[in-house]
């Protein structure tokens, strides 16, 4: 037998109760008329994932609820299954079920409740629900049964190797302990077929590690597995959909595209069950391959890595600029690659007529720099305007230079190397600063939605200016090694539509260009050095000493380590202060990496 089964891959409106009601119910009728036995949505998908504090407003809830109850009257006797929060009548801060509700013939028919809630990396369920303890029920279509689950339920991670022993619990298909998914009761309670609803967020890799827990989960098991994911923005996370089915033999025979939004239908084989002639049935299922005869299902190759990363990046920067009600966005122009490669995302994600380049030149910047940032607006068609900021540069040098020392651009240099250290950074600062102001008065005065470029390199370490360079609503790069910002403006001048990122900005040595013939290596270690150093920290959370013993295989030592240790760990209070960028690597700044400001540990 083989069940026709609806992938809904939607980008859902965090918290448009209605609006996510209204599109369930379009991507449900989308389904039925492709000829779907059961349509099955994403992880919470009435309310959009995730909703974080949202979850501890009861009206939220009861909207929640309001708005399932108008998506079950809508279905007919073709199930869908839809994410909800479930209020569990209990009192307490933790009062809600992550669940999926079965919904066929006007109503909700049964309810599954996520039992294994995610409390590590950008996750924090714990914090909002309970877990559920019943398998079931499954969901009949026709004379087949299908076990229901909820992200985590299908990964498994173990509660102990010994209580999972004590119930029957197998090896986890993740990290080979004692498993506790839901997947295996179900199973053995006559499920022939394993949905899983799923918000999975986007990062490098990610969809080969999915596929392989579906993969093991379905050959270990012997039932095909069918994975939905949302797709979009949701402020610091991307979801990138990449829904699949596997069959019972754990071959992936259906891939929805990354990235973008689709319903799609997949004829699932599926193994005939006693249990499942025992229990009754609702629907129909088909006796081959499909009903009419003909494949319905799709199988997108998996996306190029960096093309990965770039669609990501797009991706997250439409939505977050959209979905806050913005169309158009200011992005400063250094000629630099970084700017560089957030106008092209920022192009790509909106059009180039909503993508405003300005040019804010200083007493210091190059020739080339001005030309570059000229050549890259024209390259990528975008608004271009140059302002420069030597006017007011001098206006608050000479201010500075009466009332508080001098800033080393309006006074003569200092005798003390450390006052004149001290002169000149400041006056480096000024100018960043200056540039942030110039921004945000375009902001203001257009309605542009401010758009910084600094990488998650020199965020790590401190390499930007606060109220300057940080000055802004998106962070569009900055979970974007520097090494990695280079690979991708030489993929996208790859792709065929002619050079976007000018050859000089990808040959130039990097440079904040703040003061004379400055250089970023005059400040910071080389980037083949300072990149593995911060990922083993940032990403790899291991300590100074532990840094330093693998630090070796890069060439850097032990005084290097500890110097870049340390800039990563005083940076803290900026960070904190900058605007929110999309995750795309395994630890990103933000909800991902939560580190005290006032720290005394190194």
């Amino acid at each position: 037998m083989a069940v026709r089964v609806g992938l809904a891959q939607l980008n859902l409106r965090l918290g448009d109760l209605d609006g996510n009601a209204d599109m369930i119910m379009a991507a449900y009728d989308e389904a039925v008329a492709l000829g779907a036995d059961v349509v099955v949505f994403s992880e919470l998908t009435v309310t959009g994932y995730p909703p974080e504090d949202l979850l501890l407003k009861p009206a939220f809830v009861e909207g929640a609820s309001l708005a399932l109850e108008r998506i079950a009257q809508h279905t007919g006797s073709v199930p869908a299954v839809v994410g909800f929060p479930e209020d569990t009548g209990r009192t307490g801060p933790v009062r809600l079920w992550n669940s999926a509700a079965m919904c066929s013939d006007g109503a909700v028919r049964g309810v599954f409740r996520k039992h294994l809630l995610p409390n590590y990396a950008v996750f924090d369920e714990q914090r909002y629900f309970l877990p559920g303890t019943e398998a079931g029920p499954l969901l009949q279509i026709g004379g087949v049964q299908l076990g229901v689950s909820v992200c985590e339920d299908l990964w498994g991670p173990p509660r102990t190797a010994d209580a999972a022993a004590d119930d029957g619990g197998l090896p986890s298909v993740v990290g080979g302990e004692a498993d506790t998914s839901p997947a295996l009761a179900q199973v053995a309670m006559g499920a022939q077929l394993l949905v899983n609803l799923n918000g999975s967020p986007y990062r490098r890799g990610k969809q080969a590690d999915r596929e392989a827990v579906a993969r093991t989960r379905a050959s270990a098991l012997g039932v095909p597995v069918v994975y939905v994911n949302q797709v979009g923005g949701q402020d610091e996370l991307v979801f990138d959909g990449s829904s699949f089915v596997t069959d019972a033999g754990g071959n992936v025979v259906c891939r929805l595209p990354a990235f973008v939004e689709q319903v799609a239908v997949c004829d699932v084989a599926v193994a005939p069950s006693e249990h499942a002639a025992a229990a009754g049935s609702r629907g129909s299922t088909r006796a081959g391959p499909a009903g009419d005869g003909t494949s319905h299902s799709v199988l997108t190759p998996m996306l190029e890595p960096l093309d990965e990363v770039w669609q990501a990046l797009v991706v997250a920067t439409r939505d977050y600029v959209r979905k806050n009600g913005f169309t158009d966005v200011a992005v400063g122009l250094s000629g630099g690659i970084d700017s560089s490669a957030v106008a092209a995302i920022a192009a790509d994600a909106l059009g180039p007529a909503h993508v405003h380049g300005v040019s804010m030149p200083s007493r210091y910047s190059s020739e080339g720099s001005r030309t570059d940032a000229a050549q890259l607006a024209a390259n990528l068609g975008i608004g271009f305007r140059t302002v420069s900021i030597e006017p007011a540069h001098a206006a608050l040098a000479g201010m500075l230079d009466t009332h508080a020392g001098g800033t080393g651009a309006a006074s003569e240099p200092a005798d003390d190397p450390a006052d004149a250290a001290a002169a000149d950074l400041t006056d480096q600062n000024i100018q960043s600063r200056i540039r942030g102001v110039l921004l945000m008065a375009l902001s203001n005065r257009h309605g542009w939605l401010v758009l910084t470029t600094g990488n998650k390199t020199e965020t790590s370490v401190g390499y930007t200016t606060l109220y300057g360079d940080t000055a802004g609503a998106y962070a569009v790069i900055r979970d974007v090694p520097k090494l990695l910002v280079y690979e991708l403006c030489e993929w996208r001048n790859r792709q065929g539509d002619g050079e976007r990122i000018p050859q000089a900005s990808l040959t130039k040595p990097p440079s904040a260009e703040l003061r004379p013939d400055q250089r970023d290596d005059q400040s910071l270690p080389p980037y083949e050095l300072l990149d593995p150093l911060v990922e083993a920290y940032v990403e790899g959370d291991l300590s100074a000493a532990e840094v330093v013993e693998a630090a070796g295989r890069h060439g850097a030592d032990a005084d290097l380590v500890h110097r870049v240790t340390r800039l990563v760990d005083i940076a803290e209070y900026k960070r904190r202060q900058s605007p929110p960028g999309p995750r795309i690597t395994a630890k990103s700044f933000g909800k991902d990496r939560r580190m005290p400001i006032t720290n005394f540990f190194r």
